[in-house]
């Protein structure tokens, strides 16, 4: 099979952030398959671009066996809600272009992977234009999460989002969730045929974090560190309106009298304001680190005590599995969930951590205390967190079960 993905935020080389679909896309080209992805010119929690695509629209390389398509995204991007719907909108012509005039092999699926919502325009119009089926893939509800932020207030603009919605699920032939409540949302809601919907959920990927279980000297860099004293829970993800991580320092001011750290890595919008609260409350259980590489991602997650899954307190949210979770639970941490819905129900279903309740200190506190006065709570829950997502959520597994799905239901089986 020969696919184009169309996905805005198609992590390069070592980038930080979430890298899903950079381990599917080599999965299924482990298994004989052709990928080429058409992809943004601006890291998803950046403001610039780099400098080999300064003045440049088309960017056309190999990453690893990945054929790439970097396409122009407004670097007004991060700077605004105005900002962000122009690179959204920027990166859907940009794409569309791409799509039609530098992707030009004979190719059998377009999948499209949003938010934002509006690349589906770009995947509609080249499957059109190159008579191949749509799969449409929603890995978050919108508009409805950025009207739960207050991010999206606009109401006519809020309106064409809907109608936009409405009429990309019409005109998919597959659409893919990422978790049950999206399903029965598109399905019991939205009114989406229930045989148009599959569902392939984020996973873990155990290549690196595996290697590193049995390898890497974690106390060693808590020593480095200077970690050795405390309990660590470990952030990692995007610093933005959605994750509400001030949340975490309402818990580190009730927190000042232990010895519990909170570590916060990445980049995003709301990152120069946290640091500036963090300074104004004084508070010295709170640091910070620039984004890294995934592979040293895990090395802070290892070094770590827990990690912590963290968004605003708003029911959209309820509906999303959080894709850090499977980072943590694949380096053997039992989570910190602050994300009430079907996040908190596979915490507790895998028995691999606890539920606190979101923006409420005072949860945060009785909950992270209890393991203080019962560490012995870690190990088990951090093996009970492998084994459940060893046998639920490998991506390698869920990558080729998503192609026999495309390939059974959109395909009529061919290969």
């Amino acid at each position: 099979m020969n696919i184009i993905l169309i996905h805005q935020y198609f992590l390069e080389e070592n980038d930080p952030g979430g890298s899903r679909f950079n381990e599917m896309a080599q999965t299924w080209i482990d298994n004989g398959h052709q990928v080429t992805v058409i992809a943004g010119m601006v890291h998803y929690n950046a403001s610039n671009k780099k400098e080999e695509y300064k003045g440049r629209w088309i960017s056309k390389k190999k990453q690893g066996e990945v054929t790439v398509i970097r396409t122009h995204v407004s670097e007004s991007y991060n700077s605004n809600f105005i900002g962000r719907l122009w690179g959204y909108l920027s990166f859907m012509f940009s794409s569309l272009y791409a799509g039609l005039f530098f992707a030009k092999e004979k190719y059998d699926v377009v999948l499209v992977t949003s938010p934002p919502l509006f690349v589906g325009f770009s995947g509609y119009l080249i499957s059109r234009f190159k008579r191949i089926p749509l799969v449409f893939e929603v890995r978050d509800l919108w508009p409805e999460s950025a009207i739960d932020t207050g991010v999206l207030q606009n109401g006519p603009i809020i309106k064409m989002a809907f109608w936009f919605e409405g009429f990309i699920y019409k005109k998919a032939n597959l659409i893919n969730v990422l978790t049950p409540a999206f399903r029965d949302k598109l399905i019991l809601e939205k009114g989406v045929p229930s045989e148009k919907v599959i569902m392939i959920p984020n996973g873990a990927d155990f290549r690196m974090s595996d290697e590193l279980l049995h390898n890497f000297d974690a106390e060693s860099l808590r020593q480095e560190l200077n970690w050795q004293d405390n309990f660590v829970i470990t952030y990692v993800g995007a610093h933005g309106v959605a994750n509400h991580l001030e949340q975490l320092f309402d818990a580190a001011e009730l927190l000042k009298e232990t010895n519990v750290l909170f570590v916060l890595i990445g980049m995003g919008m709301r990152k120069p304001f946290l640091i500036e609260e963090c300074e104004r409350r004084e508070l010295k259980n709170v640091i910070f680190f620039d984004p890294v590489p995934k592979v040293e991602i895990f090395k802070y997650i290892l070094a770590s005590d827990m990690g912590a899954s963290v968004l605003k307190n708003v029911d959209t949210f309820k509906t999303i599995y959080s894709n850090k979770t499977f980072d943590y639970l694949s380096c053997k941490k039992p989570v910190l969930m602050a994300i009430d819905g079907v996040s908190r129900e596979l915490i507790e279903k895998a028995k691999a951590g606890s539920y606190v309740i979101p923006e409420n200190a005072q949860s945060y506190r009785e909950v992270i205390l209890g393991y203080l006065n019962n560490p012995e709570r870690l190990a088990i829950e951090g093996e009970n967190g492998l084994k459940f997502v060893k046998e639920n959520f490998d991506r390698e597994v869920l990558s080729t079960r998503y192609l026999h799905l495309i390939q059974e239901k959109v395909l009529n089986g061919r290969p």
